[in-house]
């Protein structure tokens, strides 16, 4: 799929030795950078999903708002560094001239969802937002510029990798439910996404 607004979804993009081995990478990051379930600014309501990042500066969500950050926000650590396979990944797909900052790793499980929103905690929008979906498939909602605007939704399934750039950077966009069992990636079942962000403009 791609479309004239600069949406690409590239389904099958990692094979099922790729995925493992993204896996392997991404085990790593997690012991390095426990999950914490981040809370909403206003509410203090908790985020249905767990998360963690890795690369130079990582999103974060509590009472303070959100923002992005070189540590994370119960250990105190630096976060661990991208793999090299999202790198490579992001030098291949981005069609932009420097590196990604941020590697943001949510994890869903069960009935973990994300509402409807817009990355819009850059300074950097002419940077592409490119994600990876791990584990069993996502039914993803992208609509347009408003909120209240129409969507449609799209199934992402392990192994596949969206690229929202030029407009559709900017679209709103969520995940309205996993389908548990439709693959076996994830211990213990479940989606690992993994969305690649810069966030400064280059200097």
């Amino acid at each position: 799929m791609e479309s004239k607004d600069g949406l690409r979804l590239l389904p099958g993009y990692f094979d099922r030795a790729a995925q493992e081995a993204l896996m392997e990478a991404v085990g790593a990051v997690m012991r390095a950078a426990p999950p914490f379930r981040p809370v909403m600014p206003r509410s203090g309501r908790p985020f249905s999903v767990t998360m963690t990042n890795c690369g130079d500066l990582g999103w974060v969500s509590d009472r303070s708002g959100y923002r992005y950050q070189a540590h994370h926000p119960e250990t105190g650590r630096p976060w661990p560094s991208m793999p090299e396979a999202v790198l490579a990944l992001w030098e291949e797909v981005a069609d932009y001239p420097a590196p990604p900052e941020a590697c943001l790793v949510n994890l869903y499980r069960d009935s973990a969802r994300m509402g409807l929103h817009r990355d819009e905690d850059e300074e950097e929008f002419s940077a592409p937002v490119v994600s990876v979906s791990l584990g069993d498939t996502a039914v993803f909602r992208i609509g347009g510029l408003e909120r209240k605007g129409p969507t449609r939704s799209v199934r992402l399934a392990s192994g596949d990798v969206l690229v929202m750039g030029g407009t559709s950077r900017r679209f709103y966009h969520g995940i309205d439910r996993i389908q548990p069992g439709s693959s076996t990636l994830v211990a213990g079942g479940g989606r690992i996404n993994l969305t690649l962000r810069r966030v400064t403009v280059p200097r």
